[in-house]
């Protein structure tokens, strides 16, 4: 076959540039936050979104020990607002993209936190972190 006429071959595996996204999208918790009292009364609700780019394997054959447990992730954003009385969004998001870096595939993290309710306005108002691994 002549060679103008052949498909173009992706060889990204093995480079180090491949990535995953795992999408977290609408999360909605509810926790004690917020700098002043009048929003310490009682829990705010909080919407999460979330981008965790993973490293992924080099093949996917349905292997669960080959992917990053989403569930996991989900449960521990749940149990990180669940126990969380802290003062600012900036914090929450913090221990949030931690404890998606405890998992080792883990190359960076967005996360967006709005309080929904902070003023009658405002569909949300919130913060934005995002971190990259070190050394990526």
């Amino acid at each position: 076959m002549d060679d103008a006429r052949r498909e173009p071959v992706l060889e990204t595996r093995g480079k180090g540039d491949d990535s995953l996204r795992l999408i977290v999208r609408d999360l909605d918790l509810s926790c004690l936050i917020g700098l002043h009292d009048r929003e310490r009364g009682k829990p705010q609700r909080l919407r999460v979104n979330m981008e965790v780019t993973v490293r992924p394997p080099a093949a996917y054959d349905d292997d669960f020990a080959r992917v990053v447990d989403y569930s996991a992730v989900l449960k521990r954003v749940r149990e990180a607002a669940a126990g969380s009385e802290v003062l600012l969004l900036e914090t929450l998001a913090d221990r949030i993209v931690r404890l998606c870096f405890a998992e080792p595939r883990v190359l960076a993290v967005i996360v967006r936190i709005e309080k929904l309710d902070r003023y009658a306005d405002l569909a949300g108002l919130g913060i934005e972190l995002e971190r990259r691994r070190p050394g990526i």
